[in-house]
């Protein structure tokens, strides 16, 4: 594949120098984080909504959340690659022009596979797009103005994590031109065509090392043994566990092992493998990859079945239960700010305490839903929102910084797309893996308030994996 091919949509705009870049730049970067984030949390209201219109069936709905999650995960690091072989301002357009295509395919779906494809496409975009944004703006900026557009980044990720379910629940509330939930994806597109307009007279160009190079075969086959994951977990059940899923789950492991042995052969032979096995040999990467694989299985289930609850358990609007997650983003928020302080004082215990915190109020939540019997007054469930929201700013925030404090610096930007590989991995795992728990309480009935309870407990019991995890890292990383 030739640069020139990958020139479309967007022109290539003049090479970047250190300090060339206005505010305007960061802006239009801005614009594509935020996108991306919204793009995780506004869909989780719009689901009840989704599946009364096309009539889908609750595996159906799993996978519009998973799919996306699953896209990025498998593409972002060759994401990053690619940046940095072609430029990280074409591709960040090229991943923009991306998502804002499949998302008029989302808006326009007839039905729930065409849903699920353009999920994934939408999801392949984003894998593209955000490995660039801290690629520019650390080559752009400079200095404090660099500080600076790394806390507004960091601020966008947060906005939109606590405003996703409210601006999804105002959006589907408009009900703008009948539109219903479609527009969530609709607004997509004239935010995207402006950033593109925006790109090439605002961004510079950047790229990497000459000697960057695809790894292909190892993207193949991670993507086929996450799929072969993550298929039977969501199927499996409705099925009742047929002999292809377990014939599914044991490729899982055969496709990790030769995944495994073919990064290797290529570190070897001095090629460039997808990810560098010399990564791991970092005690605090290795158990930060894995705790944050824990952790953020919590993160992508706790958001689509606490609004499942909310809509089709106590009959809420999308923008009433879009509002009442304002109490889990506000105490995050705040949490969020004051983390690296906490870190500073408490090293990687300050992940710990997000995580006993956090499943804190996930059992506090559990016991007022089970003490209402599934219809507790919306004043008793605040306590535990407001705790699990807390511990999820203390948890997120420090984890970069602890778990990546080892890994020599030219491995830097690997490791850290390794690591949000991991994360994405584990929010879709997660929606699979709860979800068995979740639909099997649930079975035929319409009482989703003990369904949502027995979600919680595998929840909560992977707060505490994570912060037993923690206590392997390395004690002297901060």
């Amino acid at each position: 594949m030739s640069s020139s091919t990958l020139q479309s949509p967007v022109t290539a705009p003049a090479p970047a120098t250190p300090g060339q870049a206005s505010w305007g730049t960061l802006l239009v970067l801005l614009a594509g984080i935020f996108m991306a984030m919204l793009d995780f949390f506004i869909v989780n209201v719009s689901i009840p909504g989704t599946q009364a219109d096309l009539h889908a069936s609750n595996a159906a709905m799993q996978w519009v959340v998973a799919g996306y999650g699953l896209a990025v995960a498998a593409g972002l690091i060759t994401g990053g690659r690619l940046g940095d072989m072609y430029g990280r301002a074409r591709m960040y357009g090229l991943g923009m022009a991306i998502f804002a295509l499949a998302s008029i395919v989302c808006a326009m779906a007839g039905g729930t596979g065409e849903l699920i494809a353009a999920r994934v496409v939408q999801g392949a975009g984003m894998a593209l797009l955000m490995p660039q944004v801290l690629g520019i703006i650390s080559v752009v900026f400079t200095g404090a103005r660099q500080a600076r557009a790394f806390a507004a980044y960091g601020l966008t990720m947060g906005l939109a994590a606590v405003f996703g379910q409210l601006i999804g629940g105002a959006l589907i509330q408009a009900d703008l031109f009948g539109l219903g939930w479609r527009t969530i994806y609709w607004i997509n597109v004239p935010v995207a065509l402006l950033a593109l307009v925006l790109l090439r007279r605002l961004v510079p160009e950047s790229r990497g090392s000459a000697g960057t190079r695809l790894d292909p075969s190892g993207v193949g086959l991670i993507l086929a043994a996450l799929v072969a994951l993550v298929l039977p977990l969501i199927q499996g059940r409705a099925q009742g566990w047929p002999l292809w899923t377990w014939l599914s789950l044991a490729a899982a492991a055969v496709l990790l092992s030769v995944f495994t042995w073919y990064q290797q052969r290529l570190a070897a032979r001095g090629a460039a493998p997808l990810v560098d096995p010399r990564l791991f040999r970092d005690r605090s990467f290795t158990v930060g990859v894995t705790l944050s694989l824990a952790y953020q299985m919590t993160m992508g289930s706790f958001f689509l079945f606490l609004a499942l609850y909310l809509q089709q358990g106590r009959g809420m609007s999308p923008l009433a239960s879009g509002a009442l997650f304002l109490s889990i983003g506000g105490p995050y928020m705040l949490t969020s700010v004051v983390a690296e302080k906490f870190a500073a004082r408490l090293g990687r215990q300050v992940i710990t305490l997000g995580a006993v915190v956090q499943g804190a109020g996930f059992v506090v939540l559990a016991l007022a839903i089970e003490h209402g019997a599934g219809h507790v007054a919306l004043g008793w469930l605040l306590p535990g929102l407001v705790l699990a929201g807390a511990g999820m700013g203390f948890a997120v925030v420090p984890v970069p910084g602890i778990v990546l404090a080892g890994v020599p610096p030219e491995h830097a930007a690997s490791a850290g797309g390794v690591l949000a590989t991991a994360q994405q991995v584990g929010g879709a795992v997660g929606i699979a893996v709860v979800g068995i728990v979740f639909y099997d309480r649930l079975g035929g009935t319409a009482e989703l308030g003990p369904a949502f309870v027995s979600s919680l407990v595998p929840m909560a019991l992977l707060c505490l994996l994570t912060a037993a995890l923690v206590q392997l890292l390395p004690r002297s990383r901060r």
